[in-house]
């Protein structure tokens, strides 16, 4: 699928967001009209940082939650992009900006909790330099395969008689760890093949070019419902409702929980009061019909939760996923 086509289908949730991208490479101001009279602490626009491409996930979530909080707070909400290394690049300029809440970032958990066991230490950024505004959402990873590939379960790809190729996202990514780490338990001789990001990784398993890929379920659902593509095993702990007739890898043996979650961030330092009044903006975003169709839409579930409990989660994961890397003798970073 390229990334045209699945800007599309995100892009049905909310009016907005289709203009919304036509701005994406400049910056685009999703706000309402009550933007021009300006509250917030100061009437200065609130830019909020993507660390991915402009139509991916991360993307489009920033701009559903931009166009809904946008009114509440009175101000112009921009949302801008800042690809490369896994979010790492918007993350920095992020921890040099002003601490006054008029710029966020959209963050990736996995740049929180995966991305530091894949390169050396102190190269990842830290999320203790951060005041972490809210959670947003989760997002399952599907293991997909093309239906000539003649795979549909992972003990056909343990009898395939060959290195199996499988596709991620790019290095320090939950579609590189949940692939690693499955693989790695049911014993599969398995080659990795990086990309830059979702699209290409999709392309590359329609294509055939790799055997299958661990794709954010959001961008895969399309090619599933039609037919395009065969899943094999979802990296959630329970069936997501979305695809309740493909089995979890816990229940096919395999302890692999693996998910992509995403939370708003803020420079260290920005006062509470700000960080409050942003809080209460999101949760009336939360609470629209239209930013909860564009959950619904696009197989998103609700991750609402307030920033202490965000920290707290991802420092666990980070702790879990480093013994578990380690009890299997797993490298993420030898896909660089």
């Amino acid at each position: 699928m390229t990334t045209s086509t699945r800007a599309r289908r995100w892009a049905t949730a909310g009016s907005g967001l289709a203009l919304a991208l036509s701005l994406a490479a400049c910056g685009g101001n999703v706000g309402g009209g009550a933007a021009a009279e300006g509250e917030f602490p100061g009437e200065e626009p609130i830019t909020v940082l993507v660390g991915q491409d402009p139509g991916g996930s991360t993307d489009l979530i920033a701009r559903a939650l931009a166009e809904g909080a946008s009114d509440d707070l009175g101000v112009p909400v921009t949302v801008e992009n800042r690809p490369g290394a896994n979010g790492a690049l918007a993350a920095q300029e992020l921890a040099n900006a002003e601490p006054d809440g008029h710029t966020l970032m959209v963050y990736n958990g996995s740049l929180a909790y995966i991305t530091p066991l894949a390169v050396g230490e102190g190269e990842a950024p830290d999320i203790a330099d951060y005041e972490i505004v809210s959670g947003l959402s989760l997002d399952d990873y599907v293991l997909v395969t093309a239906p000539s590939s003649g795979f549909a379960t992972v003990e056909d790809l343990a009898a395939a008689g060959r290195p199996v190729t499988f596709g991620t996202t790019g290095v320090g990514t939950g579609s590189q760890l949940s692939q690693e780490l499955l693989f790695a338990q049911a014993g599969i001789d398995a080659t990795a093949v990086p990309f830059d990001g979702g699209s290409p990784t999709l392309t590359a398993v329609l294509g055939g070019q790799v055997d299958v890929g661990s794709i954010q379920l959001g961008e895969a659902i399309e090619q599933i419902e039609a037919g395009e593509l065969t899943p094999i095993v979802t990296f959630a702990e329970e069936r997501p409702s979305y695809l309740p007739d493909t089995p979890t890898a816990i229940e096919a043996g395999y302890d692999v929980p693996v998910q992509q979650s995403r939370a708003v961030f803020a420079p260290q330092g920005t006062p509470d009061d700000v960080v409050q009044t942003l809080q209460e903006a999101f949760r009336t975003a939360f609470e629209s019909e239209a930013y909860q169709q564009f959950n619904e839409d696009n197989q998103l579930t609700p991750y609402e939760v307030d920033g202490e409990e965000v920290r707290t989660t991802w420092t666990s994961n980070l702790e879990e996923y480093r013994s578990v890397l380690e009890e299997y003798s797993i490298d993420l970073g030898s896909e660089q």
